[in-house]
Order: C-alpha cells, then sequence, then structure tokens
C-alpha cells in the first residue's frame, strides 16, 4: 500500500489575504454540517410517523435507518474516488445537488402513498449527505495550519449538533403536528411535501452559492506516492476494536434516537402524542451538543480512554434505569444518554487512530465503513420490540455502551498484533 499526505500550500506575502479567504470558506461550510444535522435528525420524526402511516412493524419502521445509513457504507468509497477527481468545491456542490433529489422524491413518496418510494428517497438523501462529508471534513482540516486542524472541525461539528438540536423541534411542529390534524392516511402522509421542498429549495441555493464561491484553492493537497508501506491497518488490535466501537456508538446512538419518540408515548412512561414526544428529542441531541465542549474542557486534563469508559457506564446506569422504572425517571433517564453521547464518537475515533503511523488513511477509512451501525443496530432493537417491549429493546444500547467501555479501559491499548 502506498502512503498518501496532504498539504496545503500558502503562496509567500498572501498569508493575511488567504487567512481572510479560509475564514469566508470555513464559515460558508458551518451551512453545509448544520444542514446534514438538521436533515440527519429528521429521520427520528419519520421513523413514528410513516410507523403510524403504513401501520408498519417496529422492524419495518427502522428500515428508515437502515436505508439511509446503508447508504453511508454503500457510497463512502465511490465517494472518495468521485471527489479526488473533481475537487472538494466541486465535490460539494454534487454532493447538495444529489441530497436535494432525494428530497424532491419525498413529494411523488407522498403522493403514491408508497412506503419503498420514501425508503429510496431517503437512499439517494443519504448518498448526497455521504459525498457532502467526505468533500467537506477533509476540504476543513486544509482550510489553515495542521495545528489548528481538529479545533476547526470540532467547531463545524457544534454546528453540526445545532442541526440534530432544533431539527426535532421544527420536525415536531411542521410534520407530526399536520399528521394529527390530518383526516386520512393519505393526508398524513402528505404533511412532509412541503417541509421536504423546503430543504430541497435550500440545498439546491446551498449549491448555487457553492458553486460560484471563489473558495481557496486545496489542488495542492496533492496526492505523493511515497516509498510501499508494509502491513496494514488491520494488524493493530486497537484499531479493528475501535471500528467495532464505532459501529456499537453509532447504531446505539441513533437506535435510541429512533425509538425515543414510540417510548414516550408508551402510557406508563409519558403518554405523550408524537407531536408533544418528538420535541422532548430536543433534549437528547441537544445535550449530546452542550456535552462536547464540557468534553473537550475535561479530556484536557483527564486521560481519555477513562472519560469515555466513565461516560459509558454513566450510559449504562441511566438505559439500565429507564428499563426498569417508569413515569418520568424513566423518561429524563433515556434523554441524558444524550449528555454521555457528546464525546464518544472523536473519542473512539482518535483512540482507534492512534499509534497507526503510516497506515493512519487506512485506519480512517475502515472508522468510517463502520458508520454502518446506524443501519444495523436500530433495525436488530426494532426485532427486540416486535418480540418483547419497546422498553425491552432498550437493552440492546445498554449492551452496546457495555462494550464502549470495556474498550476505554483496555480496548484502546495499542497493540500491534502482528508481532
Amino acid at each position: 500500500m502506498a502512503a498518501t499526505s496532504y498539504t496545503l500550500e500558502q503562496p509567500k506575502g498572501q498569508n493575511t489575504g488567504l487567512q481572510n479567504t479560509n475564514q469566508f470558506a470555513l464559515v460558508s461550510l458551518t451551512s453545509l454540517f448544520f444542514m446534514w444535522g438538521f436533515i440527519t435528525c429528521l429521520n427520528d420524526i419519520l421513523i413514528p410517523h410513516l410507523k403510524a402511516i403504513f401501520s408498519l412493524s417496529y422492524t419495518q419502521s427502522m428500515l428508515v435507518q437502515f436505508c439511509f445509513f446503508g447508504a453511508y457504507f454503500l457510497v463512502s468509497l465511490p465517494a472518495g474516488r468521485l471527489v479526488k477527481k473533481v475537487a472538494y468545491q466541486n465535490g460539494i456542490v454534487i454532493g447538495l445537488v444529489i441530497a436535494a433529489i432525494g428530497c424532491l422524491m419525498f413529494y411523488p413518496a407522498a403522493s403514491y402513498h408508497s412506503y419503498n418510494f420514501f425508503l429510496a428517497a431517503l437512499f439517494v438523501l443519504a448518498s448526497g449527505i455521504t459525498i457532502l462529508q467526505v468533500s467537506a471534513n477533509p476540504y476543513v482540516t486544509l482550510l489553515g495550519s495542521a495545528e489548528t486542524a481538529s479545533s476547526r472541525l470540532t467547531m463545524t461539528q457544534a454546528f453540526n449538533s445545532l442541526g440534530t438540536t432544533v431539527a426535532p423541534y421544527l420536525g415536531a411542529l411542521f410534520i407530526l403536528n399536520e399528521a394529527t390534524d390530518a383526516l386520512s392516511a393519505t393526508a398524513s402522509a402528505d404533511s412532509v411535501k412541503v417541509p421536504y421542498l423546503f430543504l430541497t429549495a435550500m440545498l439546491l441555493l446551498l449549491a448555487a452559492i457553492f458553486a460560484f464561491l471563489k473558495l481557496p484553492h486545496v489542488d495542492s493537497a496533492e496526492v505523493i506516492e511515497e516509498e510501499e508501506i508494509e502491513g496494514s491497518a488491520w494488524q493493530y488490535n486497537h484499531l479493528v476494536l475501535g471500528a467495532l466501537g464505532i459501529f456499537v456508538y453509532v447504531g446505539a446512538e441513533v437506535s435510541i434516537g429512533s425509538f425515543l419518540v414510540n417510548f414516550l408515548g408508551e402510557a406508563d412512561i409519558a403518554g405523550l402524542v408524537e407531536s408533544e414526544a418528538a420535541k422532548y428529542l430536543t433534549y437528547y441531541w441537544g445535550g449530546a451538543m452542550v456535552g462536547r465542549f464540557i468534553g473537550a474542557a475535561v479530556m484536557q486534563k483527564l486521560d481519555a480512554g477513562k472519560v469515555l469508559a466513565f461516560n459509558a457506564f454513566a450510559a449504562v446506569i441511566l438505559i439500565a434505569t429507564a428499563i426498569i422504572s417508569s413515569g418520568s425517571i424513566a423518561m429524563w433517564a433515556l434523554l441524558l444518554v444524550g449528555l454521555c453521547n457528546s464525546i464518544m464518537f472523536p473519542t473512539v475515533f482518535s483512540l482507534a487512530l492512534n499509534g497507526l503511523g503510516k497506515h493512519t488513511s487506512q485506519g480512517a477509512g475502515i472508522l468510517c465503513l463502520a458508520i454502518v451501525g446506524g443501519a444495523i443496530i436500530p433495525l436488530l432493537q426494532g426485532l427486540l420490540a416486535d418480540t418483547l417491549t419497546v422498553q425491552l429493546a432498550f437493552v440492546l444500547p445498554l449492551v452496546c455502551y457495555l462494550y464502549i467501555a470495556y474498550y476505554g479501559i483496555k480496548g484502546s491499548k495499542v497493540i500491534n498484533i502482528s508481532k
């Protein structure tokens, strides 16, 4: 395997102008992070909505997340090759246009009252967002010095969290409220038309803006072929275990968000109608946003693995409380898991890449593919909910967090299993 290195060359005598251009580009890119966070979190509103419209089982309703996160697994590698050919800015434009097409497909899906059409629309939408992520994430890291790359990415990710925080409230207001007032299943399905047409218009507007923006050229992020590298990232035990950690974390986070509305609708929990229960999702995703800032400060003083294990054990206790209790105690216990989630993804990601050296690029690719956990775990929890109950089905994410705790304590230790 050949090593790949990236450099962003700054012309001499143009540092001030380039810095201003980079800052403008960074501000522009934050809108993308907000948008795909917003769209992704709307799935948590769509799941109970489509379940009621089409009289689906929990397993069938989880096909929403299966199609959405399955696109990450199938499209990530082709998206990488596409971006390599057309460059980052063009990749962003293409991703926005494809995501807009996916949103537009919601209109005929509602008109024809077809669940399969909705799933197809979600796959196309997620494919566009995947191309956006593959384009925008590395582009952000290249807009300045390598020393401040992580802080730039953290800042833009905060806007992603803002999108996931406001989406449930607005989704409940414009989709579920309309559905509650609807007189028939067809009218209820029609409630998604206007919101997703609005998203289509916003994505196309962003595509037009990014097509004409004069963003800094990062073609100097050239691929430089160096010496052949022996071995593989797969020979590092902590990377393999970390990939499993990403798989179960994304799966658990998405699964909890997907079932929260139905959980809060249970008579012995809160007995809330969908439009009211959905608003509480803001606390779940908002907790992750707040915890991200707290965790960033804490991990400057404490070992990242120990903080990860602490958060995971806290999540286990909260989920166990939600399973064995009822009423407001169960409700708030599950909502507080969002606060525990905050530092998990970036911490597992960084611990898994620690010490990989020239295998870091391959390792990062493996970890990104592991995001497919967001497709598999919710589907398995759907099977449990159909077999047992919605409340007992949360034992699956509980097991996921137990594994994450193990990874923080022991699994993240750097071990080369080929030696």
